[in-house]
């Protein structure tokens, strides 16, 4: 199933704004789940990105974001800590809650993966939670420190290298990590458990996995992730997860489809709150965005309304070419068509009669370039030029329409 990402912002739990990245099945919707990343990782780590690939196309909505101070996130990371990460999840749930439907599904990745058992059993419709190459102890991530961890104590901060990158890491970091019990968390979460773990892990050990077992009631799975690195670098190792996951999550998810997918006859948009634009586009049981570009005050999040005419007429040439093609059995191989839109001067307009150029008005001009594979003869390039005219969406588009409208407010509808 194809999908679409598209790029959010939401208040984290001190206030700052959090980047994150929906990405939504093109068909009917599932459920949703929220992924949590790993320990100074981003939302856009190469594994994080399949994971969330993979689920899209069993048709789960995911939405993954950076937590405060990390990736394209605000805040300063320094201030954060694992309970400052639970209290960001907590924050994407209620985003989703208010804006889609609340998640059922939790997925976390390493320092995620805690942060997920965490906070379970706090959000009442999660049915299932997922964790990969998750410690059973928060206080895991310190032995990372190194000789700075003795600094931290010592003198309250210091900079600590991690991967390659430094970051200002204060005490109440170290303290809240071992304040934490995870094991307690699994022990009372009281929901499906599948625990996914590499046996060469050398950034949280086998014995984690282990642990975390065996605190959990059932149900509860173990898949080993085999050769694969803490960070699933390897395409495939992410991918596997990512198919694992979505085969397991399945059975959990409602019978009933999510508030809002059930196929309707006409086009819904609505504001979403997100930025001044943004508004969330369903057609049926399809979901996506309609936005603004960002130089014009918008998310850039999904195509323009005038993008939406283009889309409209581009895809119903493609579409009647093909019915053109079959009917007459032409071989035109994979047809193509690019369409720009520009608000023109009627006399600048070349497709205009001499009527429409002496009006002096400004005029919408769609320009259509039609592309097909291999080559045609000059007398079929007319002919699918003039089949490309008789496209609905084009008539409709050269034509004078009439737009009936309804106002409505509580329980009062206007017409006009």
């Amino acid at each position: 199933m194809a999908f679409n990402t598209q790029r959010l912002q939401f208040a984290g739990h001190s206030g700052a704004t959090l980047a994150a990245r929906l990405d939504l099945p093109n068909g009917p919707l599932r459920g949703y789940a929220l992924l949590a990343h790993c320990f100074t990782c981003s939302k856009d780590l190469a594994a994080a990105r399949r994971i969330a690939a993979e689920l899209a196309r069993e048709g789960i909505a995911v939405l993954r974001f950076d937590f405060t101070g990390l990736g394209s996130s605000e805040g300063e990371f320094a201030s954060t800590n694992f309970s400052s990460n639970v209290a960001d999840l907590l924050s994407a749930a209620d985003y989703l809650r208010r804006h889609y439907q609340a998640p059922s599904l939790l997925i976390g990745h390493s320092l995620g993966g805690a942060a997920v058992l965490a906070v379970a059993g706090n959000i009442p419709e999660v049915r299932a939670v997922a964790t990969i190459g998750a410690p059973a102890d928060v206080g895991h991530v310190l032995k990372n420190f190194g000789t700075s961890l003795e600094e931290i104590e010592k003198n309250g901060a210091a900079d600590v290298d991690l991967a390659g990158r430094k970051f200002l890491v204060r005490k109440q970091f170290v303290e809240d990590a071992r304040a934490q019990r995870i094991r307690d968390a699994v022990a009372s979460l009281k929901k499906p458990l599948l625990i996914l773990h590499a046996p060469l892990d050398q950034t949280v050990g086998i014995e984690n996995a282990n642990e975390i077992f065996l605190a959990a009631k059932h149900p509860k799975s173990f898949v080993s992730l085999d050769k694969a690195d803490h960070l699933l670098t390897d395409p495939e190792d992410a991918a596997f997860a990512g198919r694992v996951i979505s085969g397991w999550m399945t059975r959990y998810l409602a019978a009933d489809a999510p508030q809002g997918t059930e196929p309707i006859e006409h086009v819904r948009v609505m504001e979403t709150g997100e930025g001044k634009f943004q508004n969330a586009v369903q057609a049926g049981g399809h979901r996506l965005f309609a936005d603004e570009p960002e130089n014009v005050g918008g998310l850039d999040s999904g195509p323009s309304p005038y993008d939406f005419l283009s889309i409209a007429l581009g895809a119903c040439t493609s579409m009647t070419l093909r019915l053109y093609a079959d009917h007459k059995k032409l071989t035109l191989g994979r047809i193509g068509v690019d369409v720009s839109h520009a608000k023109i001067h009627a006399r600048d307009c070349e497709e205009c009669t001499e009527a429409e150029r002496s009006g002096g008005a400004r005029i919408d001009h769609f320009e259509r370039v039609i592309s097909v594979d291999g080559e045609v003869s000059e007398e079929l390039r007319g002919k699918i030029a003039e089949i490309a005219g008789k496209c609905p969406v084009h008539r409709t588009l050269e034509a004078v329409a009439k737009v009936k409208t309804v106002v409505k407010s509580g329980s009062q509808a206007t017409e006009r």
